[in-house]
């Protein structure tokens, strides 16, 4: 919702609104012109002075009691979706969708990064903040626009894509969906909307991903996939773009175009795949390959994606490191923990994986409450605490010990109901050297900077 506040206010538009508390893209907003309340009240869309001309609201995350949408509706204010409008702003550009369950977020950033990198100026709307840019949305002077496309909510289905991205597709929303089948038929549905002179590009390391544009092809949209060799092999049905040929440094071959190298600093094979997957949507995008892998050289990556808080300097936990990430599907949890026991180990030092994870929605924790044990158990030591519903009620017997009675006997597992105890649990966790990580979606970023300070003043 940020996001496309902060293109709004760059286009001289009046913008108000208000959120739940008091936070960085609040003050964010309010620096830039923006008017924003903390607390929902009917009397906010006066803020400006007057009524506004239309309402906007992300539909998954507010429910339709919340008083400004009661009001809105009574007075006939107009009430759009976040999608409708970030469709909107998008007409007339060249428009880069990124899309899949997993890897959206720093896949776009990493598209931004490297097409700013070739001089594009891009107009972009990404779900996190870009850690050099310090924003997470901008209104660029360039024909190029590249921005996040949501499929929770089935919202991506707005958009007209000349380039779309699917990264991969597993399942999950199914408290929206209802079904397998349904999810993965959204993305059908999106690869449907990809322009006549567009391109669908697809991850070939992921085989549902791969299975969707063979689909696609079948329909007629043109499509090119990217990934490893051994991968593009399996696929050779599917017309490669970008082949991952060499890591450390990285290498993509672009058929018909060369290839190119770059190194990243931030660690994870999955990284590597999404910055393939950015190379080759920012040259479908009209720009030079060689100036886009000088964009990923220097992407330093988002905020709350193994985004780095800190390191303890001195005392009986020095060199342990705290980590945040936003991970909060079992597939995330694991390429994060597998990244981390990669760098640990090229360290060398014996040093361990630690893990404070806070599990996100209850339909989501009894959906995967095995597959989430078997991604914790990748850790050497993990605190677990009570379930974030956001949205939903609490569900009767769906608790965090569904995930902790599965982890396996070798990880260290303590179960943390209080949240202001969870720093000091996670330090009676944690030896010298060790990385720990905040992870989940809720509240649990929170922690990161607590546990840095128990960790940095232990005597």
């Amino acid at each position: 919702m940020s996001g496309v506040a902060h293109i709004l206010l760059d286009r001289g538009s009046v913008v108000t609104g208000s959120d739940v508390k008091d936070s960085r893209p609040v003050r964010a907003l309010r620096s830039q012109g923006a008017t924003v309340a903390v607390g929902h009240a009917p009397e906010n869309l006066e803020l400006a002075g007057e009524l506004p001309t239309v309402v906007v609201t992300s539909f998954a995350a507010i429910p339709k009691d919340n008083p400004e949408l009661v009001r809105a509706a009574a007075e006939g204010i107009p009430v759009i979706r976040r999608s409708d409008l970030l469709a909107e702003l998008m007409e007339g550009y060249t428009q880069v969708l990124l899309a899949g369950t997993h890897g959206k977020t720093s896949t776009t950033s990493m598209a931004v990064v490297a097409l700013q990198a070739a001089g594009a100026d891009p107009s972009f709307a990404i779900g996190g903040q870009l850690n050099r840019a310090g924003t997470n949305a901008h209104h660029g002077a360039g024909s190029v626009f590249v921005a996040e496309a949501d499929e929770s909510d089935a919202s991506l289905l707005r958009y007209k894509p000349d380039v779309a991205v699917v990264t991969n597709i597993e399942p999950d929303h199914l408290d929206y969906f209802g079904s397998r089948e349904a999810y993965f038929q959204v993305f059908d549905d999106f690869a449907d909307r990809v322009t006549d002179t567009g391109h669908l590009v697809v991850c070939l390391d992921d085989d549902n991903a791969a299975e969707c544009g063979r689909r696609a092809l079948a329909r007629g949209v043109r499509v090119l996939g990217y990934g490893t060799a051994e991968a593009a092999a399996r696929h050779a049905d599917i017309p490669a773009g970008a082949v991952v040929t060499a890591e450390n440094p990285i290498r993509v071959d672009l058929p018909g175009r060369g290839s190119v190298e770059y190194t990243l600093t931030i660690p994870g094979r999955h990284m590597v795949l999404n910055s393939a997957a950015a190379l080759l949507a920012g040259a479908l995008a009209g720009a030079d390959p060689e100036r886009l892998a000088a964009g990923l050289r220097d992407f330093t990556g988002v905020r709350r994606r193994f985004e780095l808080k800190g390191e303890v300097a001195g005392g009986p936990y020095a060199g342990a490191r705290v980590y945040d990430d936003y991970a909060h599907h079992p597939t995330e949890v694991a390429a994060v923990l597998r990244a981390a026991r990669e760098k640990v180990a090229s360290e060398g030092g014996g040093a361990r994986v630690v893990v404070c994870f806070q599990p996100h929605l209850y339909s989501r924790t009894q959906e995967f409450a095995a597959e989430f044990a078997d991604a914790l158990s990748l850790a050497d030591a993990c605190v677990v605490l009570d379930i974030y519903g956001a949205r939903e009620a609490p569900v009767e017997g769906v608790t965090s010990r569904l995930i902790t009675e599965r982890i396996a006997g070798g990880t260290e597992v303590r179960l943390e109901p209080d949240f202001s105890a969870a720093p000091q649990a996670v330090a009676a966790l944690t030896r010298p050297g060790d990385m720990v990580f905040t992870m989940g979606a809720g509240s649990v970023t929170l922690l990161a900077d607590e546990i840095l300070a128990v960790l940095a003043e232990a005597q």
